[in-house]
């Protein structure tokens, strides 16, 4: 063992290797249930594991090929293991932050379909039950750092 091998690792700074994330959450920006679950996914990733990223925005065009005209009905996770969408974002993005989180796995015991049906219904009614907002969500300067364009 090197002598260094036995240092404590210093925490890394906040955002410190935010310039190449690992994982992206894109989520509907003028959604209001959108943007509540982005404030409590802000919240319960202490280790700032995600980042965030609206689906109107530049980023969700250069890196998921999104139109600046298209209808927006899924939360995408764009991680180390690929894209995922609907219910399989969903559940990654439980699994990113790990604890208590992981509990929600269980519903991969579920078959997609199964799973997507039921998000599919939350999605297409979230706008008359959560209210739909005029422009996308502007991040906290605290937050800034943790948003993407």
């Amino acid at each position: 063992m090197r002598a260094d091998d036995s240092a404590p690792i210093a925490p890394r700074e906040p955002n410190a290797s935010m310039t190449t994330p690992q994982s992206i959450v894109f989520f509907d920006g003028v959604c209001g249930l959108c943007n509540a679950a982005v404030d409590v996914l802000l919240r319960a990733d202490r280790r700032e594991a995600l980042l965030f990223a609206p689906l109107q925005g530049e980023t969700a065009r250069q890196r998921l090929g999104t139109a600046p005209d298209a209808a927006f009905d899924t939360i995408i996770l764009l991680d180390a293991r690929g894209r995922h969408e609907r219910s399989d974002a969903a559940l990654r993005i439980c699994q990113h932050l790990g604890g208590l989180w992981r509990l929600w796995l269980v519903f991969w015991l579920i078959p997609r379909p199964v799973r997507d049906l039921v998000y599919g219904f939350i999605a297409r009614n979230r706008y008359a039950w959560f209210g739909q907002k005029a422009a996308c969500r502007l991040p906290t300067p605290a937050e800034r750092a943790r948003f993407l364009p």
